[in-house]
């Protein structure tokens, strides 16, 4: 049965069963983090580099860990097994713990620990990336501290319910003209070849597919550079595309919002996609 397993503290049982505390501080005010980690063949992704993103939010926020990587890892490989996943998806969540509301926290809780896993079609990944996405344009407005993975997320949530609200699959988003990233997702744009996507500040989540994206461009002579590009760069680029976990490196062929523009799916696009697969199946054909 899909999903009849989760993750509770450092306990995997049967859904259903764990309790939620009226005062978790993560129910309360969204006081916590997250990560996706996705499955290959049975086999988490890029673990090492999702779960180190973990700890360094959890240092941003001063959460407590309550377990080494190595924990995180069994703990995940458990949950991917007792629930057949064979191709999906495993989030893993981690709040600041249960104490009687008040905004001002306290250090060192004992953090609550829960998570999940899902089978998820690679189909559906395929398609998108074989023929790109439509996205929307809107304004930025979210908090300032984008950098960290947490659960605060309603900018994102109502971002993406207008992108759908326009029949796109993302938003696109800008400050004051300046693109920053998508929903829940990176963007790149390519121009004259090179690759160009906003640095890794607290405007963005440096997401684990943004980064290994830019790593294996570099390793393959394909140029990069790490710079805020303005709506107009983003109008005039020769391709789009954006990262994700679950996304992987998926075109974008439309935008539309207060500004409209189609794109072609470019050559170097289509290179990083196959340079993408690549690594995944020389990651997940070994044990991390």
């Amino acid at each position: 049965m899909e999903n009849s397993y989760v993750l509770y503290h450092d306990q995997i049982i049967k859904n259903g069963s764990i309790p939620v505390d009226p005062e978790d501080r993560g129910y309360l005010f969204g006081d916590g983090i997250y990560e996706v980690v996705f499955v290959y063949d049975k086999k988490p992704f890029a673990f090492h580099e999702h779960f180190a993103r973990f700890e360094q939010s959890a240092e941003k926020l001063e959460l407590a860990m309550p377990y080494d990587l190595p924990t995180f890892k069994k703990l995940t490989e458990e949950l991917i097994s007792k629930n057949n996943i064979v191709n999906g998806m495993v989030y893993i969540q981690m709040t600041r713990g249960v104490a009687p509301r008040n905004h001002l926290y306290e250090r060192n809780m004992q953090s609550v620990v829960t998570g999940f896993a899902k089978s998820v079609s690679l189909d559906s990944i395929v398609a998108s990336q074989s023929s790109g996405i439509a996205t929307y344009l809107t304004e930025d407005i979210r908090w300032l501290r984008c950098d960290i993975k947490s659960l605060n997320l309603l900018g994102n949530v109502m971002a993406k319910r207008k992108a759908a609200d326009f029949d796109c699959q993302e938003a696109i988003q800008h400050r004051d003209g300046t693109v920053t990233e998508g929903s829940s997702s990176n963007v790149f744009i390519v121009k004259n070849g090179t690759l160009k996507t906003h640095p890794s500040t607290n405007l963005i989540l440096n997401g684990i597919t943004r980064q290994i994206v830019i790593k294996i461009a570099q390793e393959n002579d394909i140029a990069v550079i790490e710079e805020a590009f303005s709506v107009d760069e983003l109008l005039k680029a020769d391709e789009v595309f954006i990262t994700s976990t679950t996304m992987e490196v998926t075109p974008v062929t439309n935008l539309v919002g207060s500004e409209n523009q189609t794109y072609k799916i470019g050559p170097v696009t289509t290179k990083l996609q196959d340079y993408f697969k690549k690594q995944i199946k020389k990651n997940t054909s070994v044990v991390n």
